[in-house]
C-alpha cells in the first residue's frame, strides 16, 4: 500500500469517526424574506433634568428626575416628610423656589388653558394627578407630562425655567387656577442634568 493510499485511508477514518455535523441554515425564499433587523427606537442620550424639593424651612423632602421621551416628559420622584394623605402636585412656570414658593409663579400653561383634568376648558400642561403619601411617609411616583419637552416646544428649561411644587391638599381637578389644592409646601427648581 502506497503512502498516498494510507493518507487517504487515515483521512476517511478521521471523517467517519467525527461526530460533528455541519448544518446549513435555510435560505429565505422570495415569498418569505428574512426579517429586517429591528430599528433602534431609543435615542443615544435622552435629555434629562433634576430637581431637589425642599419644604418652607429649607429641609430636603424629595428629588425628581425629568426625562424627555417621544411622547412627553417622564417625571420620576421620591418624596418623604411632607405629611400623610393626598397632595396636589404641579409643574410651575418659573424656576424659583423662595418660601412660601409664590416665586414659582402659576402652573406651567403655555397653551393658555384652564386648570384641571375635569375642567372642559383644561388642563394645564403642568397639571399632574394627586399623590397619596402612605403611613410610612415615603412615596415614589412616575407621571408622564404629554406634550411637554425639556428643550424645544413647550419646554421646561426655557429662559425663566420651571419648578415642581407639592401642595398641602388634594387637587379637585376642576377649579381654576390651582384646583383648591392648598398651600405650597414643597418646591424644587428643575435644572438640566
Amino acid at each position: 500500500m502506497s503512502s498516498r493510499s494510507i493518507f487517504v485511508l487515515a483521512a476517511l477514518c478521521v471523517a467517519a469517526c467525527s461526530k460533528s455535523t455541519v448544518r446549513s441554515l435555510p435560505s429565505p425564499s422570495p415569498t418569505n424574506p428574512a426579517p429586517a433587523p429591528a430599528a433602534n427606537t431609543t435615542p443615544a442620550a435622552m435629555a434629562q433634568a433634576t430637581a431637589v424639593l425642599r419644604d418652607v424651612a429649607g429641609t430636603r423632602v424629595g428629588t425628581a428626575t425629568f426625562t424627555d421621551t417621544y411622547t412627553g416628559v417622564l417625571v420620576t420622584a421620591n418624596i418623604t416628610g411632607l405629611g400623610l394623605g393626598a397632595h396636589g402636585i404641579h409643574i410651575h412656570e418659573v424656576g424659583k423656589c423662595e418660601p412660601p414658593f409664590a416665586s414659582a409663579g402659576g402652573h406651567f400653561n403655555p397653551e393658555h388653558r384652564q386648570h384641571g383634568f375635569l375642567n372642559p376648558n383644561g388642563s394645564h400642561l403642568g397639571d399632574m394627578p394627586n399623590v397619596d403619601t402612605p403611613a410610612a411617609g415615603q412615596l415614589r411616583f412616575e407621571f408622564l407630562l404629554p406634550g411637554v419637552t425639556l428643550k424645544g416646544t413647550n419646554a421646561l428649561l426655557d429662559a425663566d425655567g420651571a419648578s415642581i411644587v407639592m401642595h398641602s391638599g388634594r387637587d379637585d381637578y376642576t377649579t381654576d387656577p390651582s384646583g383648591n389644592s392648598g398651600a405650597r409646601i414643597g418646591c424644587g427648581v428643575i435644572v438640566a442634568k
